[in-house]
């Protein structure tokens, strides 16, 4: 029997979604990370025990929109995504990189 060949999972991102830096690839990467982002605002909630209709109102915000970014479907300014968590006394941090170089605030 031959044996079958492996490939990472970079391998497989490259060879079906493109390579880094393409648009295809810019594309599923920025999806990716809304969808993790997503994840994240609901985990947060439930372990908060609020309810979309409760954090909605500690934001400001209707239930549906809550509903919107659990769910990833629409595109919050990342003002928004702030007083979500912010609402949640949740602590956001952000790591920004310029060719694989940290950025630091001064």
């Amino acid at each position: 029997m031959a044996k079958m060949k492996q490939y990472t999972l970079s391998e497989m991102e490259d060879r079906y979604i493109g390579r880094k830096g393409t648009p295809e690839r810019d594309e599923y990467e920025y999806e990716l990370r809304m969808e993790l982002l997503s994840r994240m605002i609901r985990t947060a909630r439930k372990e908060r025990g609020l309810t979309q209709q409760s954090l909605g109102e500690l934001v400001g915000v209707n239930k549906s929109q809550i509903s919107k970014l659990e769910n990833h479907t629409n595109s919050a300014t990342i003002g928004t995504v702030m007083r979500v968590f912010r609402a949640m006394n949740a602590d956001v941090q952000f790591n920004v990189r310029l060719e694989n170089q940290p950025v630091q605030l001064i």
